[in-house]
């Protein structure tokens, strides 16, 4: 008998909507040309690197953040290129932050520091153009998803949108996943390089670290919370990151029955009750399998792995506007073709 997600892939590919391009091409391995590298002061008095682009016009424009993977920096391109595509394309600013670079050392991983850098990297690039102060919107994968929850819950004031895709929501948990018989692996060695010692359930310093200890902080911000099914397996960051982290955001009578978890995470079948996601033609072949919206949040599970949809992410948040009712209805979207990127 084929699962249940299955049978909703191949119901929703027959029925695809014409616009809905075919997920081929990589993801770009340089930034688009149009992109520079920049220094930023820091109010540590260090200078955090970024890349960087700005239309020529002096309108007032959205601002993109994207985030940089768990071990990437601000000059990583791949997957994070394809947001200043979009930018350059769109008209859009766009800046690519460091925020300390890959996560294994002390100030990076989600440290106040890091939170901090990210703060000024908006500060930043609303000194270098005209920014929409309404259209400040933020994206990142697995890592990535990790400091865009985080931030969502630390600085709540600053977003007009939050796409948080396969991020880590508590540290210490995950460090726990990533440790077999005692001997950790290097995810579990990069959370004990930037904490300094190994964390247990309840540390405060990974707690702090952790977005499960900011995000009901960000229930006023819209927030696209998405995790593939096959993560954790197929991927570094179980899928269950995302139920949790949903749940530490909704209203009571918005959340999720977390008994359900474990057996949806073995099983990769609905607890009883829950339903089937509509279709959404933005995801293309990455079916959306299980759906959920409390607020101005919203989680999805999608027929995929460690990976973000670019096409959906970047067509979400460009509905959006702060001070704005969430739009969740993304029909009209502009396709794109390049594949998903995994984080690292």
């Amino acid at each position: 008998m084929k699962s249940l997600h299955s049978v909703i892939a191949l119901a929703f590919m027959s029925s695809l909507h014409a616009q809905t391009p075919l997920i081929s091409k990589p993801a770009p391995k340089r930034w688009p040309s149009q992109i520079t590298k920049v220094g930023i002061p820091c109010s540590d008095g260090a200078t955090q690197e970024a890349m960087w682009f700005a239309p020529s016009t002096t309108e007032k424009k959205p601002l993109l953040v994207g985030l940089h993977t768990w071990s990437s920096s601000y000059a990583s391109a791949g997957g994070d290129a394809v947001y200043a595509e979009w930018c350059v394309a769109q008209g859009w600013a766009f800046v690519h932050p460091d925020f300390r670079g890959p996560n294994w050392t002390p100030p990076a991983l989600g440290s106040d520091r890091a939170v901090q850098d990210v703060v000024e990297a908006v500060a930043w690039a609303k000194q270098q153009t005209q920014v929409d102060e309404t259209r400040i919107y933020l994206v990142g994968v697995s890592g990535g998803g990790h400091m865009a929850m985080l931030m969502a819950g630390r600085h709540p004031e600053i977003w007009a949108g939050v796409s948080a895709w396969c991020g880590i929501d508590d540290i210490a948990q995950w460090h726990a996943e990533h440790t077999k018989n005692g001997v950790p692996d290097k995810y579990a060695q990069n959370i004990e390089a930037a904490l300094g010692h190994a964390p247990t359930k309840g540390d405060p310093e990974a707690w702090k670290r952790s977005p499960l200890s900011c995000l009901k902080q960000a229930a006023a911000v819209p927030l696209d919370i998405a995790h593939g099914i096959h993560d954790g397996r197929a991927g570094s960051v179980p899928f269950t990151h995302a139920l949790r982290a949903f749940n530490a955001v909704a209203a009571e009578a918005g959340r999720l029955d977390a008994n359900a978890f474990p057996l949806f995470y073995e099983t990769q079948k609905l607890p009883p009750g829950w339903q089937s996601a509509p279709p959404d033609a933005s995801y293309g072949v990455k079916v959306p399998i299980f759906r959920h919206i409390s607020g101005n949040t919203r989680l999805t599970i999608f027929e995929g792995g460690h990976e973000i949809v670019h096409q959906a992410a970047l067509n979400w948040l460009a509905k959006q506007r702060r001070g704005q009712p969430v739009v969740w209805d993304v029909r009209d979207f502009i396709p794109l073709d390049v594949e998903g990127e995994s984080g690292k």
